[in-house]
């Protein structure tokens, strides 16, 4: 929920407390606000975002680069920023973009491999765009051959990613699919994936930290807070996929 996500609940609080300063409880006020200040301060200019993020990124490795050749890669939606690109009618690309630029050097290192994206909309309803066209259109334009690019419309969120692409591509005993998606997400990923019967082999991307230390400190602010927001995201969201049973596993793993 928006108002649960991190940065924005301490938001809520500091202005709560602020409130509660004109009031009979301003004592209140007082603690809250400090505390709303100390926070904010803390996933700013502290180490928290990397504390969050880096055993995600690390949990799984990306393959060796001479691995055998995939049957096929998988490409998960979260890179295009779907109303700007159909509001301006082009493809707008957030900063995950290279789940959409790392399958392109794939193709053409395996050209006989499968290349398939998988992202509909994250609108609960009456969607009329889809993540796939702008992605479509941005491969085009990048010259990617379409001719074998699979494009699945219909999922939502990450376990309809999975469910969905199952049943598009029906893998067969064997088949060794790589999975691309941004290495903070792939462990939720993985074990959506493995849920639904889907065997993948992870091929992380969009690294946000440098893995030297999970207390490097943020050169950016900005950046920082949506590193928290982002890494508390796929921890909340790690729990809730076990809990509904659209994971193997509270914290997939190799």
């Amino acid at each position: 929920m928006f108002v649960l996500a991190p940065v924005h609940l301490f938001i809520f609080v500091a202005v709560i407390g602020a409130l509660l300063l004109f009031t009979r409880w301003d004592g209140w006020g007082r603690a809250l606000s400090i505390t709303s200040a100390f926070a904010l301060l803390l996933m700013a200019f502290g180490p928290l975002g990397g504390l969050l993020t880096g055993p995600l990124e690390a949990r799984f490795p990306p393959p060796p680069d001479d691995m055998p050749a995939p049957d096929g890669v998988i490409v998960l939606g979260g890179a295009i920023d779907e109303r700007l690109s159909a509001s301006r009618n082009r493809p707008t690309v957030v900063d995950a973009a290279e789940r959409l630029t790392a399958p392109i050097a794939l193709k053409r290192k395996y050209p006989n491999a499968r290349l398939v994206f998988t992202g509909g909309s994250a609108a609960q309803r009456d969607a009329a765009y889809a993540e796939a066209d702008a992605v479509q259109r941005f491969w085009r334009e990048l010259g990617l051959d379409q001719g074998d690019v699979l494009y699945e419309r219909r999922s939502r969120n990450t376990y309809e990613n999975a469910v969905f692409t199952r049943d598009l591509l029906r893998p067969k005993p064997g088949e060794r699919w790589l999975l691309i998606t941004s290495a903070i997400h792939m462990p939720r990923a993985i074990g959506a994936f493995r849920q639904a019967g889907f065997d993948v082999i992870a091929y992380p991307v969009d690294y946000r930290t440098s893995g030297e230390s999970v207390l490097e400190l943020p050169r950016f602010a900005t950046r920082a807070l949506g590193l928290v927001e982002f890494a508390a995201h796929e921890w909340a969201g790690l729990v809730a996929y076990r809990l509904s049973g659209k994971s193997d596993a509270l914290f997939p793993a190799p």
